[in-house]
């Protein structure tokens, strides 16, 4: 803020979108109030560029018609103000961005909301990138699966998809 009030050119650089998750928002925000100019380039957000990095569409016809991104992350230690029962019941794909240190939780409240334990789960680590991991197991055992931060949590039948072979880059435009 400092050096854009002096009229230095200042770069935020964010993977992914910088209003997904990415505090673009709040950032503009301040921006706008300081009177400081600014100009956001939208990106491509991991919520749907990290499942296609592992062949795995968040829509699909005849099988998943909407998708739903949220948030599995709480803030000081509160929760994740998700009403994740009744998210349960909107059908299509849920794609969850933080939300590996509350994965038993998720799973829990989307069962109790109806979705069946045996509803496909893929967990995208490192999406995108060389280091690429894609763990498939199911919501229920989806909170003792092990998983490490990063990774997208994609949870409905689209998760079992893969059309393309998710341990190979070569495939991948993205990262070039």
């Amino acid at each position: 803020m400092h050096l854009g009030a002096q009229g230095k050119n200042v770069v935020r650089l964010k993977g992914g979108d910088p209003f997904v998750f990415g505090r673009g928002g709040e950032e503009a925000q301040a921006l706008m109030e300081a009177r400081i100019p600014f100009t956001v380039v939208p990106g491509i957000t991991s919520a749907i560029g990290v499942p296609a990095a592992a062949g795995i569409p968040v829509t699909h016809r005849n099988v998943s018609p909407a998708f739903t991104v949220v948030t599995g992350h709480r803030e000081s230690g509160g929760s994740t103000n998700i009403a994740w029962e009744a998210l349960a019941q909107v059908g299509g794909t849920i794609v969850v961005l933080m939300g590996v240190s509350e994965r038993a939780l998720i799973a829990e409240r989307l069962m109790a909301g109806g979705l069946s334990a045996t509803t496909p789960v893929a967990a995208i680590r490192w999406g995108t990138r060389a280091e690429q991991v894609v763990v498939r197991t199911t919501l229920g055992e989806l909170g003792t699966t092990q998983l490490k931060a990063p990774s997208t949590i994609v949870i409905g039948a689209v998760a079992a998809y893969e059309f393309l072979d998710a341990t190979s880059t070569d495939q991948l435009v993205a990262g070039a």
